[in-house]
């Protein structure tokens, strides 16, 4: 145990005048005996801004008392039947338990191994019982429905409930973690998986807090604007305290203070454990997350002790027994819990003579009986109800417990906790006997589940709590009730066609032009969620500051510095932009809620978050693909993309590798577009889907700020734009021939080497713009597939490979990423034909993009020589020939490679 200090009550030496003194402290306390706690805090206030006005340094303590924050008589009072949710939890605790086990006693031919979590449900019961059971509200005519980030280690519990409602059947549960056959339950909750039931997925530790606290501010923008009743809906998010160490987890709670998130609910479970051992050892992690968001605003409720201890700390005159609850430390706190009524009387009560003779006439179960806060339901109750009675600032509720509450030597309090999954026959006897389960001797070494007959006064009284709040969560809703059209191709003209002689613009003004339109469609126009990083100007977005305005929950208060411009900075309560600052991961967060709003609030909304691509899928790839799991619909933009278009920016700037990112997400639709009109075909197509179609996908687009004419749409080639590939400028009728296949940037590289061919070496070539390798990749693995389980059947035909089989030659393709991406299409270039691929692989660095195209050996002169080369190995021009071009273009043969250069 820790070593206590020798003056139990602190030196003295440094007061002058300790009769003074003891007066203070006795006016003080008669007043909060006579007034209250309320006169006495402002009393205090008062004194402490008149210090700080005289010039007195303050230390400020964001910490109280180790104690919970409501007293015993403040408590509300909890108006269910507490013995029969005592029951229940109990049931829900076997069921819990014992789906993991028989989950870990099957199939010992392929290891009877499929893990799984009992100590982290084991914890959190009684939390999740009084949300279930008297707070937490589903989608119903009166109630848009709560948000539960569900702590994710604990999902085995919420199928036990879920079991008991009648949801889930006694075969899903034996089929826990076993999903290939569509019978089973997904080990954690994942909507992609039980697209009905689960909400979010939460099991990527610290993206759970992060999305709840973006969720709860976009239910506030959806209020704002006029587009769904949200004021009455709460966002609970549950976390582990080793959680908190993820900078995730804490990383925007001043975002949920500043914009007064009172809609937001956090609970901690603070069992003081981690995965490994515990969390803060030396120290109190209760303490540390008390001050973390108290500093940050918000409002915040211990609950250390259950209800035996108030007895005990009422007759604590003295503060001792205060005392050594604040100086124990928690790792010894877990020793505690890992031992007996004895060990808890040795080394806690034991380490002042005056905390022991409060305890001498309790019996060493009785001091076992002294349980941790979170497991006491009065408590847990009047905290849940606390919180979501507070205005004007997100609650946190730090809420103590023990990991493997209730298992015993096979895990409670012990380090061991988050990997217990198989439990003895005498360990599971033990189970049974602590929690009253009806389940014969005979019976245990099957583990069964245990529902008890509808009739009884338990399930009654479960049925009977859901539906006084609406029906029964989790659920989670499919597709929006809403139809919704969009305008048809022909209203974004001023994208589709060719740009005016002498005009030139990027496809990122493309975009911008497109949601500008997009944005004067009265119907689907204010459900569109531009979302920002603070970088509106470099992308040519400061127009829409004015024209809808910037979110901000309390309006602009000051005048904006531009405000004699067209342009200003414009900030509204009902503001359409989201402006998240320089914060990719928050930006990301609240693209998340608006792309799932259709399932959270039924709601469609259209979200377009563009941000520098080098600072998307790789910065935020976690979270990219926890929105795939929530089957997101939105777009996602890369601006300056590719590793040789951004002038002067270098290695942290350019990115050449954002679509083999965005392929490793099933439901990401990946484009790479070089024209304007490509840019609003694929977006066009895109809302088709995602809005009047609600299909379960989202669109990740790389816009580039080079400028160059637009050619304008090609009536007819909108369909293999789609697909990815289409001839967009046709080369002369000459022989040889070869074929140039290019995106983004780098097309119009593969457009100059078209000219260079035929000019300088007699040869030509068709330009095919491919806006996706990715989707041709994906189409011809499906073509693959197909044929290979199909050997009977007539042969299916890959997309590249039906558009490059009537025209000869060989095949060469060049992007601004690296080779890997155009490399994927390899295996469906028609037999017998070359291919080569020049990509960008290496570091980026800073120059003009000229010389990074020839550093990359990409530019014309290089595509060029690719080509001269295919053709002689074909035995179709001379090898002289490519020497004379490498010679002619000035390229160096000595010139380090760049992927290690």
């Amino acid at each position: 145990m820790s070593a206590q200090p020798d003056n139990l009550f602190g030196s003295a030496a440094n007061d002058a005048d300790a009769q003074e003194t003891r007066e203070w402290i006795d006016a003080f306390s008669a007043v909060i005996q006579t007034e209250g706690r309320d006169r006495g805090h402002f009393l205090l206030e008062q004194l402490l801004e008149q210090a700080r006005q005289e010039g007195i340094d303050m230390p400020f303590s964001a910490t109280t008392a180790y104690l919970n924050t409501i007293e015993p008589e403040d408590e509300e009072r909890c108006p269910g039947n507490l013995e029969v949710e005592e029951r229940l939890r109990a049931y829900m605790r076997w069921n819990a338990m014992a789906m993991v086990v028989k989950a870990n006693r099957l199939h010992p031919e392929d290891g009877g191994d499929l893990g799984g979590h009992i100590s982290s449900f084991a914890s959190l019961a009684t939390m999740f019982g009084a949300g279930f059971n008297h707070f937490w509200h589903a989608e119903n005519e009166n109630h848009g429905g709560d948000c539960l980030y569900i702590q994710g280690h604990s999902s085995p519990g919420i199928y036990a409930r879920a079991f008991l409602e009648g949801r889930i059947s006694e075969e899903q549960l034996l089929n826990f973690r076993q999903e290939v056959e569509g019978k089973g339950l997904s080990s954690y909750p994942h909507p992609k998986l039980m697209p009905e039931f689960w909400q979010f997925p939460t099991v990527s530790m610290g993206l759970g807090p992060l999305m709840g606290i973006y969720q709860a501010r976009f239910l506030k923008y959806l209020h704002a604007r006029g587009i769904a009743n949200t004021e009455n809906r709460k966002v609970w998010v549950f976390c582990g305290d080793g959680e908190m160490d993820e900078v995730e987890s804490l990383g925007a709670i001043g975002v949920a203070a500043r914009e007064k998130l009172d809609n937001l609910i956090f609970v901690i479970n603070c069992n003081l454990q981690r995965l490994d051992g515990p969390v803060r050892g030396n120290g109190k992690i209760i303490q540390e997350l008390e001050g973390e968001f108290r500093g940050a605003g918000w409002n915040v409720i211990k609950l250390v002790w259950g209800s035996y201890w108030d007895p005990l700390l009422a007759r604590d005159k003295d503060g001792i027994l205060r005392k050594i609850m604040m100086e124990t430390l928690d790792g010894d706190y877990q020793a505690m819990k890992a031992n007996d009524g004895a060990f808890v009387r040795k080394h806690f009560f034991g380490q002042h003579p005056k905390a022991l003779e409060m305890v001498a006439k309790m019996s060493d179960e009785d001091i076992w009986r002294l349980q941790r806060g979170g497991h006491d339901p009065q408590k847990v109750y009047a905290a849940y109800h606390k919180a979501v009675n507070h205005k004007g600032q997100p609650t946190v509720l730090l809420i103590k417990t023990v990991k493997g509450f209730g298992m015993g030597k096979a895990g409670e309090g012990r380090n061991i906790a988050h990997q217990a999954k198989k439990l003895s026959d005498d360990d599971i006897r033990t189970f049974r006997d602590r929690f009253n389960i009806p389940i014969p001797d005979e019976k245990l070494a099957e583990v069964p589940f245990y529902k008890p007959e509808e009739h009884t006064p338990e399930m009654q009284y479960l049925h009977e709590r859901r539906k006084a709040l609406g029906g029964y969560l989790p659920k989670r809703r499919v597709k929006a009730d809403e139809q919704l059209k969009v305008p048809d191709l022909d209203a974004f003209k001023s994208v589709t066609d060719a740009t005016a002689e002498g005009r030139e613009i990027s496809t990122t003004q493309a975009y911008v032009r497109f949601l500008t339109q997009l944005l004067r469609d009265k119907e689907l126009g204010p459900r569109v969620v531009p979302i920002l990083v603070d970088e509106a100007r470099t992308f040519g977005m400061e127009g829409l500051f004015r024209q809808i305005g910037i979110y901000n929950p309390e309006g602009q208060k000051y005048t904006p510095q531009d405000r004699d411009q067209v342009s200003y900075y414009k900030e509204d309560v009902s503001g359409q932009i989201l402006q998240e600052g320089i914060n990719e991961a928050g930006g990301m967060s609240s693209w998340i809620a608006a792309a799932t709003s259709y399932s959270t609030s039924n709601r469609i909304m259209v979200p377009f978050y563009i941000y520098y691509s080098m600072f998307g899928l790789q910065r935020v790839g976690d979270l990219v693909w926890a929105a795939g799991d929530m089957q997101a619909r939105g777009f996602l933009l890369g601006g300056t993309s590719g590793r040789t278009t951004l002038n002067g920016e270098g290695l942290q700037h350019e990115d050449g590798h954002s679509h083999i990112l965005a392929q490793t997400v099933p439901n990401c639709v990946s484009y790479d577009p070089t024209f304007a009109h490509e840019v609003a075909v694929i977006m066009q197509h895109g809302l088709k889907r995602m809005v009047e179609k609600q299909d379960n996908v989202f669109y990740y687009l790389t816009l580039l700020n080079e400028n160059y004419p637009m050619p304008g749409l090609e009536a007819g080639t909108e369909e293999q734009i789609i697909k990815g590939m289409y001839l967009c400028k046709p080369g002369p009728k000459l022989t040889p021939r070869v074929q140039l296949l290019g995106s983004g940037t780098i097309l119009r590289e593969s457009l100059a080497a078209q000219d260079l061919l035929e000019k300088d070496w007699g040869v030509a070539a068709n330009v095919w713009s491919c806006p996706s390798f990715n989707e041709l990749a994906r189409d011809g693995q499906d073509a693959e597939r197909w044929n290979l389980l199909h050997p009977t059947d007539t042969p299916r035909v890959s997309f590249v490979a039906s558009q490059l089989e009537k025209h000869t030659g060989p095949v060469v393709a060049s992007t601004d990423y690296v080779k890997a991406y155009a490399e994927q299409i390899r295996p469906f270039i028609p037999k017998g034909r070359a291919y080569r691929v020049l990509g960008t692989d290496g570091f980026g660095r800073s120059d003009f993009r000229s010389r990074l195209r020839e550093h990359f050996e990409v530019n014309r002169h290089y595509i060029v020589v690719a080509s001269l080369k295919a053709l002689s190995e074909e035995g179709t021009v001379p090898a002289a020939k490519v020497a004379e071009a490498i010679a002619r273009y000035g390229i160096k043969t000595d010139k380090i490679n760049p992927l290690f250069a």
